[in-house]
């Protein structure tokens, strides 16, 4: 992985020596779900930028050039931290060419709060905090405290601004809490492209299955296909969930395999119904927002799986 690096990290100071003349971004958020707490708290006080927008897969990200810019350039860059940004880790924790990078997840307990990304609890954490709305709770504190540091002059109105959301977050956590238990245990099967409802399944109740693994990055392969198609089918389960930010090609190779053998139809959750993941949605989509993202996907869930 460093090696593939070395190439943007040398060009950092280029970046940083160039930039003198543009306008510097306050905080450089990478994800969307980062961004979106960020101008929560800030309001009208500090400009945040982000670098992956809609869709965008951050395990695959590659940034562009302008993005290296934007990292050198910033007052603080808020990352996710757990390897969830792939291949720019080291750029990220380099923060900027020694400028403030804050992980949002810094203050989540290794041991009560992550989970592991390995069946057998080895290796790296899982990074998909954001699926337990109480964890992404103590990332918003994290956000919030970096912005106080930032800007001394506003801390008292991003102290109010945080405590507003957290307290919506606190209602949507038990608000997902609710429409989750309305579902029988023996029908919370959540099947979905990826290994990134982990999270979801610990806080809300939820068997939890992916095609590939934490990170999109990893391929799946034959006897994966093979191995869910089989879960599928014995189970019966009644439907499979794609994702914004994940091609459907996978799930679709399981489905044919288990009206293949099994004989039977599995309805594939797609298009408009897709669930969030790793990226928010576009303006005007249920996914637009952090808030909206999870009560799509909650909503999604329960009435495909009745």
């Amino acid at each position: 992985m460093l090696h593939s690096l070395r190439p943007w990290l040398a060009l950092l100071p280029f970046f940083t020596l160039g930039c003198g003349s543009s306008p510097t971004t306050d905080v450089v958020a990478t994800t969307g779900l980062i961004a979106d707490a960020a101008k929560r708290i800030a309001g009208p006080h500090l400009s945040v930028a982000c670098l992956m927008g809609p869709g965008v897969d951050p395990h695959k990200y590659q940034p562009p050039a302008g993005d290296l810019g934007k990292i050198a350039s910033a007052r603080l860059v808020l990352f996710n931290g757990l390897h969830l940004e792939g291949k720019m880790v080291e750029v990220l924790e380099k923060g900027g060419n020694g400028r403030n990078a804050v992980a949002v997840t810094r203050a989540l307990d290794q041991k009560s709060d992550l989970r592991k990304a390995d069946v057998d609890g080895s290796g790296e954490h899982d990074p998909h905090v954001w699926f337990d709305v109480s964890l992404w709770m103590k990332c918003v504190e994290v956000i919030r405290d970096e912005l106080c540091e930032l800007d001394p002059p506003h801390a008292d109105e991003f102290r109010a601004n945080a405590a507003a959301y957290l307290k919506d977050l606190g209602d949507l956590h038990a608000e997902v809490k609710r429409k989750a238990d309305a579902l029988p245990k023996e029908k919370r099967g959540l099947i979905t492209s990826h290994d990134a409802f982990g999270y979801f399944g610990a806080a809300y109740g939820f068997e939890v299955h992916g095609l590939q693994g934490v990170s999109t990055a990893a391929q799946s392969g034959t006897q994966d296909v093979q191995l869910l198609a089989a879960l599928i089918g014995e189970r019966k389960v009644p439907a499979v969930f794609t994702e914004t930010s994940v091609p459907s090609q996978g799930l679709k190779a399981v489905l044919d395999a288990v009206a293949s053998k099994y004989k039977t139809n599995v309805r594939l959750v797609g298009d408009g119904d897709a669930l969030y993941s790793d990226a928010l949605g576009p303006p005007g989509s249920p996914g637009e927002t952090y808030l909206g993202m999870v009560r799509h996907n909650i909503d999604v869930i329960v009435k495909a799986l009745k």
